[in-house]
């Protein structure tokens, strides 16, 4: 089985072709889950118990759009390939003939779907970062057929939520829900453009809550039955009173395609990123520097432990807050702040909430007793700079996702300042940047930081200079922003 991410799915041909050349039906399932009225909900309940959600697909579905990326990507062979040809097809010989030559290295646009909904009548809409991610151009399609070419505010990988912003007002907006009383078998509907149908309807019940996968993050998905395919990735997931409780975001596969595992990014999550990446162009998350891992009944009663909970420290990085406090290797943490912590997991969104600078009151187990610690919370490095630059490009007119470099980090380059590039696209790809480049300067003017950097391209016109390190050379690199 497959974690898939990634569900924007290309929208070319291909896709039709497939659906139609297979030959698919469509089938009555006759009722394949019982369900139980639920007062006061938007979708009224028919006859048999069965749940009808027309009244909140009408209410609501005209604020669930359409996202459309372009994406430049550089050829690596000499021709055009429209597909495999058979050879004893007696038409391979004139396709191989007429197949387009294209220059090796030559950026041929390729386009992808997702989708996304608006949570302001001015034109700010919630979508997956993954969706957006690497996009030269990003437009939103709503249902009245409206097309408006939107910037990308901010995106966070570290819980796959971006954030856009379109040019237009009135429009018709999502009811957010509280994802925190969301029940374990209720119905839920989800709303998107799976395979580039859009605002195609599916619905199915809660599977589980609090879901943590393999993918490295902290986020506490919202697991699901519901339909969800390709294209699907940035809907909105609703409840029955017609209220998003979450942004769908991941399937569960072998296939890549729906197999009953879904996921979604419960709301309030998606609400502090989108909060944080409008008012700061990025996200802050607090951090302690340690190791974690989950307390089970063995360890429980290797250590004296009444019960299994709380979170193992299993290292701590030298120099970190954690460090600093005193905590050690072995401790468990039991509370912070007097918030009892059940495992690793919600330790780990605990603390990425709280402020960076604030003091945390921490309590841990060590040698069979509790002590109470007091940690100054770090600033957790971004994985990626949010881009609040014009353009829809996630990493704006430059096309550059960079970070600071650590102390480490430039005691061994030899720099004082700079920023370290992760992902290049757009205007820095055609000039030659790489990742792993650092940025020193724009124009002259040294690049201290992310921020910095942003603003001087915003304010740059359409021709830049970079001063680059690369390994152990610096070398101008001439930008043509357009």
């Amino acid at each position: 089985m497959k974690l898939m991410h990634g569900m924007g799915v290309l929208a070319n041909a291909a896709v039709i072709a497939a659906l139609t050349a297979g030959g698919v039906g469509f089938y009555e399932p006759g009722g394949a889950h019982a369900a139980v009225p639920v007062a006061g909900s938007a979708g009224q309940v028919a006859g048999q118990g069965l749940p009808d959600f027309s009244e909140l697909v009408e209410r609501y579905g005209a604020a669930v759009v359409n996202v459309r990326v372009t994406q430049n990507v550089k050829t690596s062979a000499e021709a055009q390939q429209p597909g495999e040809i058979d050879p004893n097809n007696p038409f391979s010989e004139f396709f191989r003939r007429f197949q387009i030559p294209m220059p090796r290295g030559e950026e041929q646009p390729t386009s992808g779907l997702g989708s996304g909904f608006i949570v302001s009548a001015d034109g700010l809409v919630l979508t997956n970062a993954h969706v957006v991610r690497s996009g030269s151009e990003v437009v939103v399609r709503l249902t009245d057929k409206r097309e408006f070419k939107a910037k990308v505010v901010g995106a966070d990988p570290q819980t796959d939520v971006a954030v856009l912003k379109i040019d237009a007002t009135n429009l018709p907006t999502v009811k957010i829900g509280d994802p925190n009383a969301v029940r374990v078998g209720e119905w839920v509907v989800a709303i998107g453009s799976p395979y580039g149908f859009d605002n195609s309807v599916t619905a199915g019940i809660v599977s589980a809550k609090s879901r943590a996968l393999p993918d490295g993050t902290y986020v506490p998905f919202i697991q699901t039955d519901v339909a969800v395919n390709p294209g699907n990735s940035g809907g909105p997931l609703f409840n029955m009173k017609g209220e998003v409780i979450g942004i769908n975001s991941q399937i569960y596969s072998r296939t890549g395609g729906y197999q009953g595992l879904s996921f979604a990014i419960p709301i309030d999550v998606a609400a502090k990123v989108q909060t944080q990446l409008v008012r700061y162009g990025k996200v802050t998350r607090g951090r302690f520097g340690v190791m974690i891992q989950e307390v089970n009944q063995s360890l429980a009663e290797s250590f004296g432990l009444k019960k299994p909970a709380g979170a193992l420290v299993s290292s701590v990085e030298n120099g970190s807050p954690a460090a600093k406090a005193g905590i050690e290797p072995g401790d468990v943490i039991l509370k912070v702040d007097g918030k009892d912590i059940q495992g690793s997991m919600e330790l780990s969104r605990y603390v990425a909430d709280l402020k960076p600078g604030s003091a945390a009151k921490v309590e841990v187990w060590r040698k069979g007793a509790s002590r109470e610690l007091t940690v100054t919370v770090g600033e957790m490095k971004p994985q990626t700079v949010a881009s609040a630059d014009t353009g829809g490009n996630a990493q704006g007119r430059l096309g550059v996702a960079v970070r600071a470099l650590t102390p480490d980090e430039q005691k061994q380059a030899g720099t004082n300042g700079g920023v370290l590039v992760e992902n290049v696209t757009g205007a820095a790809a055609r000039a030659g940047l790489k990742p792993g480049d650092i940025i020193l300067a724009l124009n002259n003017t040294p690049v201290k930081n992310a921020e910095q950097l942003r603003g001087m391209v915003a304010k740059s016109g359409k021709r830049v200079a970079l001063l680059v390190q690369r390994e152990d050379a610096k070398v101008y690199i001439p930008v043509d922003l357009g």
